[in-house]
């Protein structure tokens, strides 16, 4: 007997290819043995073969054997297996890390950690810009070029810059030369000062947009008068992924007319947070927002309780495949549901395909956007952290910028990249992979290639990358910026170029007072929530290293401005080439990055694809395209 659901069509899933680090796999065959002459004939015939030694007489029954009997090919996946064991025995392959600076060869561009030899050539045009008098910067400057210097460039030891002239200097388009021994501002330079000062302001470009607004009531329909039973689900992962796995839990409960009982959050062994659903997001909001469409009890009624011994463990868990369809639960977990009354799912992570009817988005759209509410602490520390960011950034008319930086030591690690840390630096990654990640960077046959990730984009960017980055996109050093992260990894070194390119820079330990923080402390998610309230009210936000986090906070603030995420999103192989170029012009180092900002201006407006999520890009799903009025008023001004 099937319950009731309200599903109209079934939807066939398409969920997005998991990205994974895959090894080729070698093709060439080792073949023993010596020739055999004369050929064989086919058909199994007997055409005359002199076999010499017992390997041709073995190699000849295999084949003959294969051609008269067909039904030897199914041994022949043993057979392989057993080759490829003896020969990766034989010859012991071991994790290999391959570097790209090889003694004598240039490395590729793109692929050594050169970021700090050029900021030390571009900063005395950042302070140029910065106080409006290039002096001192043209001094300074002048000294880098013959300074005796040496680092470690290439593998080899050596002078850190060439020797240059001074027409380098006329030609960057910033500086007037005027005969004498120092270089003066320009015009254009004073010009390009008061410009920045509106950088934020004018961040994004309002021609470029199409007005969007939430319209979440028109497509989905109320909940059924009785329910099918009870779905209880375990959340896991930090933060963004609970939220994923509550919203998609309460589509699934809508699609199967159940009665959602709010979730239960597991003790994730990475994030080791206790907090339980009520701890991060309002209980009684979140079953208000939902009523009409979903029903959500914060726990299982007596009787049933009673009929399971008051043990949810004695709920019988249904293993539901990743991704699965509308069409899936109906078949599968709707009658066990009606049979049992109640049924658990855990694990709950993305076990619900993107691409499901219109109805049903709509409740993950009503969940994610409106029905999951912080709990108030959070909601109360966080606005006074806006509030302080709004005040601080009086010069930009209270707006700022964040960024989602991911440099911890487990994401460092993670990323198999090099920087500027030598052996020592070596030696703790080594340590931090076999801690969070036992023997999985040390299988045999493993080669992990550094420069071949940092070119591809894959590289955390450091702290002082994203200050260069934003610098050249033309944010000055009056722009308050407010970082979102976890513990940096030694901060204290990479952190100061930051604090150096933006003094204004905040983060949620000088925001908030130790006191504010104390009952947040050793609760990641709840810290997370901070710091995603205050980048979701930023003007400009900067994602950096792709997870949960940003791809929910884009999604977010496209529901919230419009349509438009205000995101910057760079294109990290592109970053790569600039940030090993030491002898780069400023000008060609700001021209790149202002397209490169335009680039994300451009895509921040992005519809859903079919095998895209909602909580990334929620148009059209959540969202109706409205008429630019505002728009238009402005170009008739």
């Amino acid at each position: 007997m099937h319950g009731y659901s309200r599903l109209g069509r079934p939807s066939t899933p398409s969920p997005p290819s998991s990205p994974r680090f895959r090894h080729g796999r070698s093709k060439n065959a080792i073949v023993g043995g010596s020739t055999v002459g004369g050929g064989i004939k086919g058909g199994g015939g007997g055409g005359d073969v002199k076999l010499q030694n017992f390997v041709e007489r073995l190699v000849y029954m295999v084949v003959a054997g294969v051609y008269r009997r067909r039904g030897v090919l199914l041994f022949a996946p043993l057979l392989y297996i057993s080759g490829m064991l003896l020969y990766m025995g034989s010859l012991g392959f071991d994790m290999v890390v391959v570097s790209d600076r090889v003694s004598g060869k240039a490395a590729p561009l793109g692929s050594v950690y050169r970021s700090p030899q050029v900021f030390e050539m571009l900063w005395p045009f950042m302070e140029a810009e910065n106080n409006g008098s290039s002096s001192n910067a043209v001094r300074s400057y002048m000294h880098v070029l013959i300074r005796p210097s040496k680092s470690v460039f290439n593998g080899l030891v050596g002078p850190l810059v060439v020797e240059m002239d001074n027409q380098r200097l006329l030609d960057t388009g910033f500086f007037k030369w005027d005969g004498r021994k120092n270089a003066r501002i320009g015009e254009w330079g004073l010009r390009q000062g008061m410009l920045q000062k509106e950088m934020l302001m004018h961040a994004w470009n309002p021609r470029l947009r199409q007005v969007w607004k939430p319209c979440l009531n028109h497509s989905f329909s109320e909940a059924g008068e009785k329910s099918n039973g009870f779905l209880i689900i375990e959340a896991n992962g930090g933060l963004n992924q609970q939220r994923l796995s509550i919203s998609d839990a309460v589509a699934v409960a809508g699609l199967l007319n159940a009665t959602l009982v709010i979730p239960i959050f597991h003790l994730n062994s990475v994030w080791r947070d206790s907090s339980k659903f009520g701890d991060i997001f309002d209980e009684g909001f979140f079953i208000y927002a939902l009523r009409n469409h979903v029903n959500v009890i914060k726990e299982l009624p007596e009787d049933t309780l009673q009929r399971f011994n008051y043990n949810i463990s004695s709920i019988v868990n249904l293993r539901v495949k990743a991704w699965s369809s509308p069409a899936y639960y109906l078949q599968k977990v709707l009658p066990k549901l009606v049979e049992m009354g109640a049924v658990r799912i855990a694990p709950f992570s993305n076990r619900l395909a993107h691409a499901v009817p219109s109805n049903i988005q709509g409740i993950r759209c009503l969940a994610n956007f409106e029905a999951l509410r912080f709990s108030e602490p959070i909601r109360i520390l966080a606005a006074k952290m806006v509030d302080r960011m709004v005040r601080n950034s009086s010069k930009s008319g209270g707006k700022y910028v964040s960024v989602h930086l991911r440099f911890e030591e487990d994401m460092v690690a993670f990323s198999c990249c090099e920087y500027d840390g030598g052996e020592e630096e070596k030696r703790e990654m080594d340590i931090a992979r076999e801690r969070s990640w036992r023997g999985k960077f040390r299988r045999r046959g493993r080669i992990i290639r550094p420069g071949a990730i940092r070119m591809d984009g894959k590289c955390p960017l450091t702290p002082l990358e994203v200050g260069m980055m934003l610098r050249g996109m033309g944010f000055d050093n009056t722009t308050s910026l407010y970082v979102a992260a976890g513990k940096i990894y030694k901060a204290e070194k990479y952190m100061a170029p930051l604090k150096k390119i933006f003094p204004r820079l905040e983060t949620k330990d000088t925001l908030a007072s130790p006191e504010e923080l104390a009952p947040f402390q050793g609760h990641s998610s709840r810290l997370a929530a901070l710091d995603y309230t205050v980048c979701l009210h930023s003007e400009v936000f900067v994602t950096t290293q792709g997870g949960n986090f940003p791809h929910f906070l884009m999604g977010h603030r496209r529901y919230l401005y419009g349509g438009h995420s205000k995101t910057i999103n760079p294109d990290k192989r592109k970053l790569a080439l600039l940030f090993d170029s030491p002898d780069i012009r400023w000008e060609t180092f700001k021209r790149q990055l202002q397209e490169m900002l335009h680039h994300s201006d451009v895509k921040a407006s992005e519809l859903r694809k079919p095998s895209g999520s909602l909580y990334t890009h929620p148009m059209p799903d959540c969202m109706c395209k409205q008429a630019d009025v505002r728009n238009e008023a402005d170009l008739t001004r």
